[in-house]
């Protein structure tokens, strides 16, 4: 699993966002790879060091639809 250091005043989002794209479905999975990130509160501290899922691994957002029409 991919590592990478948090810059200075980064949100985990915007690490999610930075590194692989997006957030959707990321944060959560970022989360319990890493259960005591959350106790650094909104920001994290400039070089901590976050595990990220495989890109493999991570499910892009699958939207329900709604056919109107038949």
């Amino acid at each position: 699993m991919p590592e990478v250091r948090a810059h200075q005043g980064e949100t985990l989002d915007r690490l999610c966002y930075r590194v692989l794209g997006r957030t959707a479905g990321v944060t959560e999975q970022v989360l319990e790879l890493n259960p005591r990130l959350a106790e650094f509160g909104p920001e994290l501290p400039h070089g901590t060091l976050v595990t990220l899922p495989d890109e493999q691994a991570v499910d892009p957002p699958v939207a329900d639809t709604i056919q109107l029409w038949s």
